[in-house]
């Protein structure tokens, strides 16, 4: 069932679900959550259940902005060091998770386990609404992965996550995500700041923010954490994709000519095929455009049943890093 998350009545039936164990899934900013109560272990394993997710694949918690905020972030984690508590204020409500050490025996399920906890407080203001009822009904925060099948595409729409679980699953729609790929996250669990996985938020913003450089994590004597969306495959359609540059895919387009079928071709580049049955779609100039489309773009092509899907390789800039890792690691799945 899809609500209208503009309606205080949809946002009170969320809460009451998620307050009685259920899972709802929730916009965000970024893609939609598949949220349940994050200090309910038993809520929590309906999450990897639906997902198909390992369970010890860590899911980040949503909080409330404000004093709910604060409550639910000295709930789940220990004292923040002072770059990461720089962070928040720069970038909270907004697309950055913050790996944390976790408060003994909240979220263990959430953390997969590990002493560490992912936590974010995301801008949407349909979210916002949601994480401030279910606060008040004793719910301090939300693990809320994307709301798709383990290392499927993640969904930016309603009727995406509909399209993945069908009516058993009560989605608040809050229309489409504008920043379209997952938070930027940042481990500040280790002494100085680590980045894990890009996103719209870059690493000159982050070491701004933060009054320090961002740490070189293959020089740190403990391992990463584990975190969501750091996986090498991930976010991948039915179809391969394979990342090419605009010379190679306008000769593969050639080489095949009028007998090329069942490719999707996505480019910032002009490019011209002499078969009806491939799908040429133009990729905007902009990195944030091509970020709020992407996922979409990539369901829309396994849609057509397409086989193929070539993508014009990202530039290697900082503001393209977050679309470029999407593309990286749908296309080793």
């Amino acid at each position: 069932m899809i609500l209208d998350g503009h309606a205080p009545d949809a946002i009170a039936e969320a809460a009451r679900v998620l307050r009685a164990g259920g899972l709802v899934a929730f916009p965000t900013e970024t893609v939609y959550g598949l949220g349940a109560d994050a200090s309910s272990d038993d809520a929590v394993a309906g999450i990897f259940a639906a997902k198909g997710r390992p369970a010890d694949h860590p899911l980040i918690v949503h909080v409330a902005a404000g004093a709910k905020g604060a409550q639910a972030l000295s709930r789940f984690a220990q004292p923040l060091p002072p770059f990461a508590q720089k962070l928040v204020q720069a970038f909270w409500p907004g697309p950055l998770t913050l790996i944390v050490t976790r408060q003994p025996g909240v979220g263990t399920a959430a953390a997969g386990g590990q002493d560490t906890i992912g936590l974010r407080c995301p801008a949407h203001p349909v979210a916002q609404a949601l994480l401030e009822a279910c606060a008040e009904q004793g719910v301090p925060g939300l693990a809320g992965p994307s709301a798709n099948r383990f290392g499927r595409v993640s969904p930016t729409t309603a009727q995406h996550v509909h399209d993945e679980f069908g009516d058993a699953l009560l989605v608040v729609d809050g229309g489409a995500c504008e920043v379209g790929i997952e938070s930027t996250i940042v481990d500040c669990s280790r002494g100085a700041p680590v980045l894990l996985r890009p996103g719209l938020i870059t690493r000159a913003q982050i070491e701004a923010a933060a009054g320090e450089p961002l740490s070189d994590r293959e020089v740190l004597e403990t391992p990463d954490p584990r975190a969501s969306g750091t996986l090498e495959a991930h976010y991948a359609p039915d179809a391969k994709v394979r990342l090419m540059d605009a010379k190679a895919i306008q000769t593969g387009l050639d080489v095949l000519g009028a007998n090329a079928a069942h490719i999707a071709v996505w480019t910032r580049s002009a490019v011209r095929s002499r078969s009806q049955r491939v799908l040429l779609r133009r990729m905007p100039d902009d990195a944030a455009a091509t970020a709020q489309q992407l996922f979409a773009v990539l369901r829309e092509f396994d849609a057509q049943g397409v086989k193929l899907i070539w993508v014009e390789t990202p530039p290697d800039t900082p503001e393209w890093e977050g679309v470029k890792d999407r593309l990286q690691r749908a296309a080793a799945a």
